[in-house]
């Protein structure tokens, strides 16, 4: 019995929050597109047995948690399309045609997958400009009855805050006994609180058909029966597709004389019920899926009671409730039509013309706001992928550039310059002789004076750690080697720098790679001669010549001798 009684209190949790977050907008949109009180009333009456009624059948046809639920952003649609063409008998004669649109779209299996290929950027924003106008409710209500408004939103926030699950239900209570409190005396004696069924003949215009009737299927598809799907998915469910298309689609058909407007799969209250606060036995949580269609049919007695609260408060009042359960509705569609970088452009023209409200030829926005935005989404798509490809640099080398006795790239060391910056007849660093030491690795006695070339401090005076001789290019000293004020002044130039050490224009040796002079200043014929200047004068006293091996140097010197 323990093992029964929580999926059962799990589905009178999922009835009573999907009845008491919903019935508002269902009651404003079933108003806003020409019912009257009565035939409000009985919308909203055969909106709940059809709705238990499909629930019961197909949780136990196939042991499956499947939620059912009325469309609510297509109530929330009712109230921005308004009174069609053709008054509430036209309106009927759309809902008609929405359930006959589900059935064609169960069996015809590529309609469904056509409806699940809407564009995601384009779908989100067609429901949240639906959406707005009723989250925009909260607002008008608090300037308008500020004395009912400020209550209902600060008790919201606060359950939204620590109990989300039951911010908009005890929302509602507080609205309700606020109703209660200001009502005219004798005010619910002149409603009706028993709820009874209004039948009307269904009339069909092709205005009515195509602002209502078309948009209240795509909305229904793409905002209902599609993530309902994924919600149970998630759970680990596969929901059979076809039986539950068929089946919703025929409960919208034979409720809508009766004012209900469409019959669909539950996304938001489909965890209620699929989830581990179910049963802890998936294999179980059918029962909470059934519990809630039952408690659903008796939630639709009392919708002669919903229909007088309705009537005694301001309407703006109900909206605002209204507006405050479709809060996270409006964030998760905002979210999703911006999602994607590439069709923002379609989803805010697609929001715009959606939340203006404007009809045309008698056609509602959101017709409009669909065909805007997903006209502009494959005009934008083709141009991206007729422009062509952004080419590289046009300075930019290829690797064949590279001198024909140049070692290959892959040779130098991660830090060596490339190939194609080094001089011809250079060798690349990762190939000069192994024996080579860095000048940090002389000691400062190692050589006598005697054997230093003119114009070099001795070892000693190097910084410890200068610069390796394999990062230094051919014949020039490191930059570090060169002391901050170099002795003695006779064995430098009038321009005060050694000329062995310093380049042509002056720079750094670090920073003149491409542009040193082959072999250290070497004639164009090969021959070894002496460095000079800038002025092109042989500088006096300068000795220092570079020799083509290692043999010409100074004992102990290798370190600075490059090889050709």
């Amino acid at each position: 019995m323990s093992k029964l009684v929580q999926p059962v209190v799990a589905g009178a949790v999922t009835a009573v929050v999907g009845f008491a977050s919903s019935f508002a907008i269902v009651l404003a949109g079933l108003r806003a597109v020409g019912a009257s009180p009565a035939q409000a009333s009985s919308g909203l009456l055969a909106g709940c047995l059809a709705v238990g009624a499909v629930a019961v059948l197909l949780g136990v046809r196939h042991r499956l948690p499947i939620a059912i639920a009325w469309s609510t952003p297509g109530a929330a649609l009712l109230v921005a399309t308004g009174v069609p063409e053709g008054g509430w008998p036209a309106a009927t004669g759309a809902f008609l045609v929405t359930g006959l649109l589900i059935v064609l779209a169960g069996l015809f299996a590529p309609l469904g997958r056509w409806i699940a290929a809407i564009p995601q950027p384009v779908a989100g924003a067609m429901l949240a400009g639906v959406l707005l106008d009723l989250c925009l409710a909260p607002v008008r209500a608090v300037a308008e009855v500020p004395a009912l408004a400020v209550p209902v939103i600060v008790v919201w926030a606060l359950l939204f805050r620590f109990a989300r699950l039951w911010a908009v239900p005890v929302a509602l209570v507080v609205a309700a006994a606020g109703i209660a409190l200001t009502a005219p005396a004798g005010g619910l004696g002149a409603v009706s609180l028993w709820p009874t069924v209004a039948l009307t003949a269904p009339a069909f215009t092709p205005a009515a058909l195509i602002s209502l009737a078309v948009p209240l299927f795509l909305v229904t598809m793409a905002s209902q029966n599609v993530p309902g799907m994924a919600v149970l998915a998630g759970f680990g469910y596969r929901a059979p597709l076809r039986p539950v298309l068929l089946t919703t689609g025929v409960a919208t058909v034979v409720a809508a004389p009766a004012g209900a407007h469409a019959v669909n799969l539950a996304a938001i209250s489909a965890a209620l019920a699929a989830g581990p606060d179910a049963s802890p036995d998936p294999g179980r949580r059918w029962i909470a899926s059934v519990s809630a269609g039952g408690f659903m049919i008796l939630l639709g007695l009392g919708a002669g009671l919903a229909t007088a609260l309705v009537l005694l408060s301001p309407p703006v009042l109900i909206e605002a409730v209204a507006g405050l359960a479709l809060l996270s509705a409006l964030a998760s569609a905002l979210s999703s039509a911006v999602a994607e970088p590439s069709g923002r452009e379609a989803a805010v023209v697609t929001f715009v013309v959606t939340a203006s409200g404007v009809s045309f030829l008698g056609i509602g926005s959101a017709f409009w706001g669909l065909i805007a935005g997903t006209l502009l989404l494959l005009l934008l798509r083709t141009h991206r992928r007729s422009a062509p490809a952004p080419s590289g640099p046009a300075s930019t080398a290829p690797a064949t550039a590279r001198p024909a006795d140049a070692e290959p790239a892959t040779a130098h060391p991660a830090t060596a310059e490339p190939a194609v910056d080094r001089p011809a007849g250079v060798q690349p660093a990762a190939v000069r002789p192994a024996v080579i030491e860095p000048a940090a690795a002389q000691s400062a006695n190692a050589e006598p004076d005697a054997d230093r070339p003119a114009g070099m401090e001795p070892a000693a005076a190097q910084p410890a750690n200068p610069e390796p001789a394999v990062d230094r290019p051919a014949g020039m000293e490191p930059a570090a080697a060169q002391p901050a004020n170099p002795e003695p002044a006779a064995d430098r130039p009038a321009n005060g720098e050694p000329a062995a050490h310093r380049p042509i224009d002056g720079e750094p040796t670090a920073n003149r790679l491409a542009d040193v002079r082959p072999a250290a200043g070497r004639p164009a014929g090969g021959e070894p001669g002496t460095v000079r200047p800038d002025g092109g004068d042989e500088a006096a006293g300068e000795e220092t010549v570079v020799r083509d091996s290692a043999k010409a140097a100074p004992a102990g010197r290798e370190a600075d001798v490059i090889g050709q």
